[in-house]
């Protein structure tokens, strides 16, 4: 019997001492994955990768209308790409060899297609220009305003008083005021222009936010008018450029020289 005794009094122990161990361990600590580093700002190298000269004469047929880029993408720049003379189209490619600097490889804008737009009237007939009636401004505290209707979509670009058209965060705006349907002249909102044609748009109204959207151009289609919105890179964008181009503007010459950078987001 005492032999059985001193067994169980062992036993008891040995499962004291377990309960007493398992009670004291602690669990090991679990490994934190690191923080992930805070997304950096792009940042710009001031690299030169888009280069631009243009020059149109906003008045009159003129010659010396031109459109130069050159950048960082290989074959497509031009040297003074101009109209010609008999086919009307661009002489050496620019408008669709500087589709290259507008989108990215997903089609997604890098800069303000208004302003390819703009560059494309340095390679295109006068009759263009009035087509689209293409027009600029200088105030007298030296601020330039350019703007133009192309295909019922109205452009605003404004620089600021210096004449610098800063990128990406530059004024650059459009609005949906009418719409074109095949080689036939542009058809605008009444709200806009006084008898339907680019010819007497009041420029003022297509600008005034106060002017209701969503209206009918006219009774012959089912488009409507728009909201004035931004005219610029797309946010989600592999890129933009980022920079300024100066514009000038003497004795109805309209000048825009200048780099930009590519930044990549």
């Amino acid at each position: 019997m005492k032999k059985s005794i001193n067994v169980l009094l062992l036993v008891s122990i040995v499962l004291a001492l377990s309960f007493s161990i398992m009670g004291c361990s602690k669990p090991a600590p679990v490994a934190q994955a690191p923080a992930a580093p805070a997304a950096k700002a792009p940042v710009s190298d001031g690299s030169e990768d888009l280069k631009i000269a243009y020059q149109v004469n906003l008045a009159k047929e003129d010659m010396d209308n031109y459109f130069s880029f050159t950048g960082n993408i290989r074959y497509m720049a031009v040297e003074k790409d101009h109209a010609d003379a008999v086919t009307g189209a661009s002489a050496l490619g620019s408008t669709h060899l500087f589709q290259a600097y507008l989108y990215d490889v997903e089609g997604k804008n890098t800069l303000s297609s208004g302003l390819r737009g703009l560059f494309l009237f340095g390679v295109n007939p006068f009759s263009q220009l009035t087509g689209d009636a293409l027009n600029a401004s200088k105030a007298s505290d030296g601020t330039i305003t350019i703007q133009y209707a192309h295909r019922g979509t109205a452009y605003r670009i404004v620089t600021d008083k210096t004449g610098k058209l800063s990128f990406p965060n530059g004024t650059f705006e459009q609005r949906a005021i009418g719409y074109i349907a095949g080689s036939a002249p542009q058809v605008i909102s009444k709200d806009f222009s006084a008898d339907g044609t680019t010819a007497t748009i009041d420029w003022a109204k297509v600008w005034d936010s106060k002017v209701a959207s969503g209206t009918l151009v006219d009774d012959k289609s089912t488009k409507k008018t728009g909201d004035i919105t931004r005219s610029a890179d797309s946010a989600d964008s592999m890129y933009y450029f980022d920079g300024s181009l100066m514009v000038t503007l003497e004795n109805d010459i309209l000048g825009i020289n200048g780099s930009l950078t590519a930044v990549g987001r």
